[in-house]
């Protein structure tokens, strides 16, 4: 037995320090090797065929003359593929996404479905064999006209309720001094992120060996045992480096077909996503409409409110975009309903999305805010100051901080607002018409059970495993940098191991947890194993390894309304002749607990805020009534912001520390992106004096609405 070496605490924290990530020169210099990257012996290749037809039934598969071309191993499809059991709980309880559930049937529920896989020695030889398959369907009728006023429109429970209701919204209504009764719409929106969906599986001895890029190895391994009734001890996922994933990387057909393959050929066997493919089988956020009614006393504060959202879902699995829940937290009124409905069309089932429901459902309410304040001539900013809940609106539940005021207070203070001529149209640079415009953001700042272990070796040095995800967040950093402080030693002599499901379970990158999580659950086995060390107790070659669950703890919480919060602004330019818009300036002030990096953490807030600028001006995923399929289903016709598109943006952070939080961490992810489109929408409004109600604010649009003339 070795003497344990001295561990001098260090000076200065590490959480809360600027600090590059540590996988950087990996990135960099390409080293660091994604899911469709990783070498593998004897490697085959899966292409995905996806239908031609919106609805309908497969009437036959011509596979004869493909199995003849030069390279192909197989093609899988409804007839000869291994079927997978479909009644199971899923992800935080709910059902099976049955998207997965590919080759089980005839049946074609819309435009990009999988069809077929077809195996071959080579990538090439793979695509050339799919291009060349021919597929014969039964065609039917099908819809995807998607309305706020569809008639099969019925309200669907997700992670919240569907509906929440107190007090008598018409008598509030019609006892309002002011009101205001408006609709506003969001486009289809996707997510695709540079690194497209890849997997690699292989069986390995009687166990499952899958390398891809996802949000979260214990949720593959779950979904993947429970659709192929496996011991998830039998599953293994290895997910190191994931370049994006924003809500769309979890189990998605890829993956199920690439397990499908390599059991049937018993080799390896890769399936990646094309780029137009994703805009299929990778999900989205669903278009929306949402109807915004709002009462008011003379001063501006709320008797009524109501916020009732409209979204879209496939007939093969339920999927909600919960818009109207962003008002159960923001704002109190004495009668308070919201609800979220679906209608289920033949499109592929949409999915989580940055913000999602926080992302939409900020656009409609802090837009509509932004008219109340118009109509009550009361500044946007002191508006809703003076509608500040002391309480969860519906919950009840007491806030664990709600700095909003202060995020407010702060931005205003370094925007310039006092300077603001509340009067629209008025402010001019050239053919340019200038305005300014405001909004809040808020998410859920939760944490899921997650477990971790700590080694402690001979030299100093600690590494630390956990089954979390770096979806390009600076995760594996932060997660150095909390267990730096937690074991007092400076962060190079800390490794962090992540992205493997032997690590245990662990919560998945999402819903803006991820970091809180983990972090628990690192810094938990950390203080154990530090408090071991601080006993003397020797350290055997292979080193001392702690291992912690936070179930308990986190079971333990009080319950309270856990919140990250944000103040946005923006200064916008809009183009009298043309109607183009630019964002000139933004600034994002936010409520977010602990940082843990500085350097990463602005790129987080600042990456949602440009998101935000994509979300207001640019972003449209249109369908072709006809064929039921995407116009444009690229990344050239799909517009997004570009470098010339960003302005002088910045994000900044006030102190938001909670004594009664064991963590104090609270998620960033998305909170950048709420309320920021909100915030350009109200500002072209200030610019032009007309308000726009439905994105992307286009050009075409803003020359039909009119502005002033120059």
């Amino acid at each position: 037995m070795t003497t344990v070496t001295t561990r001098t605490p260090t000076s200065t924290p590490s959480v809360g320090t600027a600090h590059t990530r540590v996988e950087g020169r990996d990135k960099v210099t390409g080293a660091a090797r994604y899911a469709g990257e990783v070498p593998f012996a004897d490697l085959a290749h899966g292409w995905l065929v996806l239908s031609t037809v919106a609805r309908g039934r497969i009437r036959e598969i011509d596979t004869a003359p493909v199995l003849e071309l030069p390279g192909v191993l197989a093609v899988l499809d409804h007839r000869n593929a291994p079927r997978v059991e479909t009644d199971y709980a899923g992800l935080m309880g709910s059902k099976p996404d049955l998207t997965c559930a590919v080759f089980q049937h005839d049946r074609v529920p819309h435009m990009g479905w999988p069809v077929a896989l077809v195996v071959a020695e080579t990538s090439e030889q793979a695509r050339e064999a799919a291009e060349a398959l021919v597929v014969h369907y039964e065609q039917e009728p099908h819809d995807i006209d998607f309305t706020g006023e569809h008639p099969d429109a019925y309200p669907l429970d997700g992670h919240m309720p569907a509906v929440a209701e107190k007090g008598d919204l018409d008598a509030e209504l019609a006892a309002s001094a002011v009101a205001l009764d408006a609709e506003y719409t969001t486009p289809e929106e996707h997510h695709n992120p540079m690194e497209p969906h890849a997997a690699t599986v292989r069986w390995d001895g009687g166990r499952l060996e899958v390398v891809d890029s996802n949000q979260g190895a214990t949720w593959v391994v779950g979904e993947l045992a429970s659709l192929f009734s496996l011991d998830p001890a039998s599953v293994h996922v290895r997910s190191e480096h994931v370049g994006g994933g924003f809500g769309s990387k979890g189990v998605r057909a890829h993956q199920v077909a690439a397990v499908m393959a390599a059991t049937v050929l018993q080799r390896p066997v890769r399936v990646v996503l094309t780029r137009r493919q994703m805009f299929s089988l990778a999900g989205y956020r669903s278009p929306t409409v949402q109807r915004v009614r709002l009462g008011a006393d003379a001063d501006g504060r709320l008797r009524a409110l109501e916020h009732r959202s409209v979204s879209l879902t496939s007939t093969v699995h339920e999927f909600v975009e919960p818009s109207a829940g962003v008002a159960r937290v923001m704002y109190d009124a004495d009668a308070h309903h919201t609800a979220n409905r679906v209608v289920r069309l033949d499109v592929p089932t949409p999915t989580w999305m940055r913000a999602p429901g926080e992302a939409p459902g900020s656009f409609a309410l802090e837009a509509a805010l932004d008219e109340l304040a118009e109509q009550c001539g009361i500044d946007p900013i002191e508006l809703r100051l003076r509608n500040e809940p002391d309480k969860g609106p519906v919950s009840g539940l007491p806030f664990a901080g709600r700095n909003l005021p202060a995020c407010f207070r702060e931005g205003a203070r370094r925007f310039g607002w006092a300077d603001r001529d509340p009067r629209p149209g008025l402010r001019r640079d050239g053919r340019w018409l200038l305005g300014t415009g405001t909004a809040a953001a808020s998410f859920h700042a939760g944490a899921m059970p997650s477990t971790a272990a700590v080694t402690a070796h001979p030299d100093g040095t600690f590494t630390v495993r956990i089954a979390a995800a770096d979806i390009g967040t600076g995760a594996r950093t932060a997660l150095t940098l909390v267990a730096a402080d937690a074991l007092h030693v400076p962060p190079e002599r800390v490794r962090v191991r992540i992205g493997d499901s032997d690590f245990g379970p662990a919560m998945i990158a999402g819903g803006s947890m991820g970091t809180r999580s983990w972090a628990w659950a690192v810094t938990a086995a950390a203080d154990e194993l530090r408090d071991r060390l601080g006993l003397g107790t020797g350290i055997p070659p292979e080193g001392i390894t702690v291992r912690s669950d936070t179930t308990a703890a986190i079971g333990a919480l009080a319950p309270a309304e856990r919140h990250s919060f944000g103040a946005q602004f923006a200064e916008v330019a809009v183009d009298v002749t043309t109607g183009e818009v630019r964002v000139r300036r933004m600034l994002g002030i936010f409520a977010a607990g602990r940082i843990v990096n500085p350097l990463t953490a602005r790129g987080q807030f600042t990456g949602g805020m440009i998101w935000g600028i994509s979300m207001a001006l640019h972003e449209e995923a249109i369908r072709d009534r006809a064929s039921g399929g995407h116009v444009g289903a690229d990344l050239a016709g799909y517009h997004v912001a570009t470098h010339a598109d960003v302005p002088d943006i910045e994000a900044d952070w006030i102190d938001d520390s909670d004594p009664r939080d064991p963590v104090g961490i609270k998620g960033i992810g998305e909170i950048g992106v709420v309320g920021a489109a909100a915030a350009i929408a109200n500002a072209v409004w200030h610019a032009t004096g007309v308000r726009h109600r439905s994105l992307p604010i286009r050009p075409d649009r803003v020359v039909q609405a009119g502005v002033p003339s120059a």
